[in-house]
């Protein structure tokens, strides 16, 4: 605990952490009311499309935001994303309130919040080192999953009851008071979060030596084209971060496919409680979620973290087959809170290991394309459980998700990856692009 309390103890960090606690509970408050809206009016059919609202336009917002995260201060672009989400979830209720709510209405508003989504995922873990020491980073990182987790279990707790008093539309209200919280928390960080000069790049060692030193910075202490192009070439080539990147995306597929279909689906159709139901599993992902991040932070897996990475992805990838034990709502719930708690350290484990791989003028950018080749992946698995539950096809389902969650991170053990990454015996030379890998390294 003396960890957490030394980060907390940075004024600036405290704030941006809890501006964006909050508004993760508005966001876990609205993930339910949406659905069981989109439930409530057109049935399970199109629970598949709106989470492909959710989710396919963070491919063409994440570029964007990682873009804008390292051109302008962070604090800024982080409040004036907060104000149009604001605005654009806050229209359901007002309109609905009117009496003139198009059936149309939540499909465009999670399309507006799944386009901006990226702003706050790629900015808060971009500003992260700027407001944190190194020794810091993975108990700042582990803080960032908590307030994850707790925010749901409130989130979707609240949900879960005041969708039956108020209603779905009215709850929404709720979530875009939390935006204005987060935007008021961002405008009151008093560190400038601009991208640093090339020169404290080149100081810090965060940068390979290519990227330090190649080209002319741009007019206002910009990156030029060319150097963003080599970095981003570079990084490419990193065997730790492309490893990492697509176990992470597979592992989003199935749990895309549990939280955004399966789980309303058995909430509504092979489990008691009906909304409440939903809350529950929702409630126990995240209560796993904040025992992993706790653990997560607490407990440094040292030189050997893709091990620790790799057991971590496999171990949550059994929960995905606890769904089989329906109608048994505290045994699925379970296997919801199983894939939290093992979810979340290899997430906080894979951020720091990423912070310390990436030059620092890029970690908008980069974590900007990372997040978003990650979060992008949840709509194929939505895409392709909605028919086989259409069919009741649960147990292909069940399988099929555990599959796709856990057989990718025996890539994460390969001798190849973890030499690279620092975990295992240290790789020969390499002449070519190869070598290049080992440019990022700073162990």
């Amino acid at each position: 605990m003396r960890d957490y309390a030394a980060v907390l103890a940075g004024r600036d960090f405290r704030r941006l952490w809890s501006g964006a606690s909050i508004s993760t509970i508005g966001d876990g408050m609205t993930l339910v009311a949406l659905s069981w809206l989109v439930l409530d009016r057109h049935g399970t059919g199109r629970l598949g499309l709106l989470a492909v609202c959710y989710t396919v336009p963070v491919v063409l917002g994440g570029p964007v935001a990682g873009l804008l995260l390292d051109r302008f201060d962070k604090r800024a672009v982080l409040a004036a994303d907060s104000v149009i989400r604001a605005a654009a979830v806050a229209s359901i209720p007002v309109l609905t309130t009117m009496g003139r709510m198009p059936s149309w209405l939540p499909f465009a508003v999670a399309a507006v919040h799944g386009l901006l989504k990226m702003v706050p995922m790629a900015g808060v873990p971009a500003a992260i080192p700027d407001l944190v020491d190194a020794a810091g980073l993975d108990t700042a990182n582990a803080l960032e999953s908590i307030s994850y987790a707790v925010s749901g279990i409130v989130g979707y707790a609240l949900a879960g009851t005041l969708i039956a008093t108020m209603g779905a539309a009215n709850v929404l209200a709720l979530d875009a008071a939390s935006y204005a919280v987060f935007a008021v928390a961002a405008r009151t960080v008093r560190r400038p979060l601009r991208p640093p000069a090339r020169t404290e790049d080149a100081e810090a060692g965060t940068a390979g030596p290519e990227i330090a030193a190649s080209g002319d910075a741009a007019p206002g202490g910009g990156p030029t084209a060319a150097t963003v192009r080599t970095g981003l070439a570079r990084i490419g080539r990193d065997r730790v971060l492309v490893a990492t990147t697509l176990a992470f995306m597979a592992f989003n597929i199935a749990e895309g496919a549990l939280v955004l279909v399966a789980g309303p689906w058995l909430a509504k159709d092979r489990l008691p409680g009906g909304p409440g139901a939903l809350a529950l599993l929702l409630g126990a992902l995240s209560a796993g979620e904040l025992l992993g991040g706790v653990l997560a932070g607490a407990w440094r897996p040292g030189r050997d973290r893709l091990r620790a990475i790799a057991a971590a992805q496999i171990a949550a990838a059994t929960g995905f087959l606890a769904v089989l034990t329906v109608p048994h709502r505290v045994t699925v719930a379970a296997g919801f809170l199983l894939i939290g708690l093992c979810g979340v350290p290899m997430t906080v484990w894979a951020q720091s290991l990423r912070m310390e791989r990436v030059p620092a003028r890029m970690r908008g950018r980069v974590f900007g394309i990372l997040r978003t080749l990650m979060q992008a992946t949840p709509p194929i698995g939505a895409a392709l459980v909605t028919p086989l539950l259409s069919r009741g096809s649960l147990g292909v389902a069940a399988i099929g998700m555990a599959l796709v969650a856990g057989v990718p991170a025996l890539a994460l053990l390969m001798p190849q990856v973890r030499g690279a990454a620092g975990d295992g015996p240290p790789r020969p030379a390499e002449s070519g692009s190869e070598a290049l890998d080992l440019t990022l390294i700073e162990d």
